[in-house]
């Protein structure tokens, strides 16, 4: 019996899932021992050609990481679409947009600027900016097209499934694969990790008083941080209670904040205005004393980066989507 054929490709990302899947050590043998993998061009040698050449839905899963930020990246990941009984988005880039979707805070253009003109390393006097074609002579060169706009995977190709995290940790990524290979997989559409806040699992849930108040922001440089205390009562804003766990709590027993990366339970529509609620609803001084229009403006101008600091992994999984173009 053939086994069931199966593909990795990396879109626009740091890298860190591919290396999700080199650690999961002895497992991956199990996984090589029970798939065919048809193409992951990032550890194997294998061409676009490769999967051109396989029939309508032979793969039997692709797994996709990465936003969709050029069109190389969109002609693949809807080639992969065409040949795939099932797309996975693997990872907080392809599920929510990840960190390259803050690029919707700007344009391209101003991107460009940024990076080819104005960094303190860069020297372009001649202010070169990558061209989709140039002429060298003797043929042309080609780039492809870099959007405007950063989008998740299945705002470019229906997806299947999504595998959260920065990167997805190994055992909710064996845990697929089992899944998939034994056909005990959800409804299509889940997210295949726990519908339950980070604040439910987290191991300083019961310092966490039932009436929080912070009264006061700061940011982990600027403090001691307690390794055993909540963070919110610490006064740092911590996205536990608007994302999902499954991750192991890994950043909060490094004794940092959760940054969102696992994005929102099932039903939460925005997951940035979610913890925006959240946190609004716990500013205030201690006590009955009501705060001025000062003390609130001064406690909100405390929040640094808030577009930022809300909306790290999910900005093109939105509402906002990105910052309204001219």
């Amino acid at each position: 019996m053939a086994k069931p054929k199966v593909a990795f490709y990396w879109c626009a990302s740091c890298g860190g899932c591919e290396e999700t899947v080199v650690d999961l050590n002895e497992d991956i043998l199990k996984v090589a021992d029970a798939v065919d993998i048809v193409f992951w061009p990032v550890a194997l040698d294998f061409k676009r050609k490769d999967v051109e050449a396989l029939g309508e839905k032979e793969i039997a899963v692709s797994f996709i990481n990465g936003a969709v930020r050029t069109e190389e990246q969109e002609e693949m990941v809807k080639l992969l679409r065409q040949k795939s009984g099932l797309v996975v988005a693997f990872g907080s880039c392809a599920h929510l947009g990840g960190i390259p979707g803050l690029g919707n805070f700007c344009t391209r253009d101003t991107i460009f600027q940024r990076a080819y003109i104005e960094t303190p390393s860069t020297e372009n006097p001649e202010g070169t900016f990558p061209q989709e074609k140039t002429d060298i002579g003797i043929g042309e060169l080609t780039l492809p097209e870099f959007y405007d706009t950063v989008k998740t995977l299945d705002q470019t190709i229906p997806v299947d499934y999504y595998l959260p995290g920065c990167p997805p940790p190994p055992d909710l990524v064996m845990n697929a694969v089992n899944a998939i290979l034994t056909g005990q997989l959800p409804e299509k559409g889940a997210v295949l990790a726990p519908n339950k806040a980070q604040c439910d699992t987290c191991p300083r849930a019961e310092t966490k008083p039932e009436k929080l108040s912070i009264a006061e922001i700061k940011r982990p440089w600027e403090i001691k941080i307690d390794p055993e205390k909540c963070f919110l009562v610490q006064g740092l804003i911590c996205l536990g209670p608007a994302t999902r766990s499954g991750c192991g709590e890994t950043c909060i027993r490094a004794n940092m904040p959760c940054r969102g990366c696992f994005g929102p339970i099932d039903g939460v529509v925005d997951q940035g205005a979610r913890m925006l609620s959240a946190i609004a609803s716990i500013l205030g001084l201690e006590g009955e004393e009501k705060m001025t229009e000062e003390a609130v403006q001064k406690l909100i101008e405390q929040i640094v980066d808030p577009a930022g600091t809300f909306y790290r992994f999910s900005l093109p999984a939105s509402l906002l989507r990105r910052k309204r173009m001219a």
